[in-house]
């Protein structure tokens, strides 16, 4: 009696596993059939971007949440330079790193037409940031400088050629003693700072 039992349990298993086996392989575009632990073999193809369930999360099932109060905006320092069909619109954000001012002195142009106008912006900005420490004339005999030491003369040695990208470039991250001013100074008003300093390069 307990060989038949063997026997028949055995039997039975090789039917089931028959019975798996081939339902197994009948695999179609809707039906992968019986798979043992296929984990990450058969992924959802979901649409990129595609909204799956609504958001529970946040307010009003928002994907993106309000700022808070009293955030203070961040300008996107969307400008037009020039007039009539030279107009251009630049988005002047700035993302070189600190440490490469050799890929901005190759590859950054100042944006802004030079003009009376810009000029003279640029002394103003010049006069209120920088002369403390460059000199009005940039000599490097700023009030500041008697101290600090170390402020360059722009029309002498290898500082009258500095080129558009270097001088922005340092403004922006600061260099040596002089410490970074691109939280103060917005992008354009660099650029203006920059057209004024080449000035000064020429003595």
């Amino acid at each position: 009696m307990g060989m038949i039992t063997k026997h028949t349990s055995i039997t039975a298993l090789a039917v089931i596993g028959l019975l798996v086996a081939g339902t197994s392989c009948k695999r179609g575009h809707d039906n992968t059939g019986v798979e043992y632990a296929p984990q990450m073999y058969d992924a959802v193809g979901y649409e990129p971007y595609r909204q799956i369930k609504p958001n529970t999360i946040n307010p009003q099932g928002l994907n993106m949440r309000l700022p808070a109060r009293g955030t203070v905006a961040r300008p996107n320092y969307h400008t037009t330079f020039g007039e009539g069909s030279e107009a251009k619109t630049d988005l002047m954000m700035y993302n070189i790193p600190a440490d490469s001012i050799g890929i901005a002195e190759r590859v950054l142009i100042n944006p802004i037409p030079e003009t009376e106008k810009s000029m003279a912006e640029g002394q103003v900005l010049y006069t209120r940031y920088c002369s403390h420490c460059h000199g009005q004339t940039g000599k490097g005999d700023g009030p500041v400088a008697a101290q600090y030491k170390g402020v360059p003369n722009y029309a002498t040695d290898a500082y009258k050629t500095l080129n558009d990208g270097h001088i922005f470039h340092v403004i922006t991250h600061g260099k040596g003693r002089m410490w970074p001013h691109g939280s103060q100074i917005t992008p354009e008003d660099r650029w203006k700072i920059v057209q004024y300093v080449h000035k000064l390069q020429q003595g």
